[in-house]
């Protein structure tokens, strides 16, 4: 059987496991490797690859690397490839329907959540934060809309208490490879007819921002904790500690929940085994922690050199 000749896109590392699994599999081959352009990045500000960039160069692979997506010039370039199909995982451009209608089997495209929940861009995090049990990778036909394409293919996976953003991104990524090398060769062959996402449980996963990363300890301690959990390594979850000249921004890297009641923000003890804090409902006891321009440290190190007091508020 002929190879089948495929133009990927991606820029983000949960593309790469991707990139790496259709590049390890002889039924197909990738005719061009199409990512963002290099940006910025560090101190020094210096031009970084994407980390598909970087890989697809490791694999042997020719890179495309379009400032926009809709340059006629690029798309006339991939029509004289031509692709038979493309696949597209976190490229990070919505593409025009020039693109989208280029290839004889259309575009698939590779998504951390079980479509039509959690359309968008986080929707790693936002399932971790609302407290969702279960999530999965989607497999889906592209259309014009955001994330609104037939479903090709779909698998799921429990989201773990241990699970934070960082554990669930990889193991999601692993996933969507898996499944994707698995459905291509029924889709294209025709064993797989693509159905319409349902309106009903559509939902958006908005892009995160750093504000996300505030605790906001008016709330249960177990929707902070998930909170947590989400948006580990960025943007983390920060509070505020009452110092002069000015409060001084906390880091809290591990938490658990505790059965305790008192005010929302409120220190309710403070030793060896953590810094309790109350919140909305129950409390949480901080377990790891760092201070603006610190190293993170345990409660107990972190209490050595700074004491608190029982009463002292977080979050002011």
């Amino acid at each position: 059987m002929t190879a089948l000749r495929i133009i990927f896109m991606g820029t983000a590392e949960l593309s790469c496991a991707s990139l790496q699994a259709l590049a390890g599999d002889a039924k197909f081959q990738i005719a061009a490797v199409v990512t963002q352009p290099d940006r910025p990045k560090g101190r020094d500000l210096k031009p970084q690859p994407s980390p598909v960039k970087s890989l697809a160069l490791r694999l042997g692979l020719p890179v495309l690397q379009p400032e926009r997506a809709r340059d006629e010039q690029f798309i006339a370039g991939l029509r004289a490839l031509p692709p038979d199909l493309i696949i597209v995982v976190a490229y990070g451009q919505i593409l025009p329907p020039a693109i989208l209608d280029l290839p004889r089997h259309g575009c698939l495209n590779v998504h951390t959540s079980l479509l039509p929940k959690y359309r968008g861009a986080a929707p790693i995090q936002w399932a971790i934060a609302n407290g969702d049990t279960g999530t999965g990778v989607t497999i889906m036909k592209m259309d014009a809309g955001l994330d609104t394409g037939p479903i090709v293919s779909q698998r799921r996976t429990p989201i773990r208490p241990e699970d934070d953003s960082a554990t669930l991104h990889d193991r999601l990524a692993q996933l969507g490879a898996e499944l994707l090398v698995q459905t291509i060769p029924d889709y294209v062959a025709g064993k797989i007819q693509p159905i319409p996402q349902s309106a009903e449980g559509a939902s958006y996963a908005a892009k995160i921002k750093k504000e996300d990363g505030r605790i906001d300890w008016n709330q249960p301690a177990q929707t902070i904790w998930n909170r947590l959990r989400a948006f580990m390594p960025w943007p983390g979850a920060f509070t505020f500690l009452k110092a002069e000249p000015k409060p001084q921004l906390i880091k809290i890297w591990k938490t658990e929940v505790v059965e305790k009641s008192g005010g929302a923000g409120e220190i309710l003890s403070a030793d060896k085994t953590g810094i309790v804090v109350g919140c909305g409902k129950d409390a949480l006891r901080i377990l790891e922690l760092q201070r603006e321009g610190g190293r993170r440290m345990s409660a107990a190190e972190f209490l050595a050199g700074h004491a608190l007091k029982v009463g002292e508020k977080f979050g002011e």
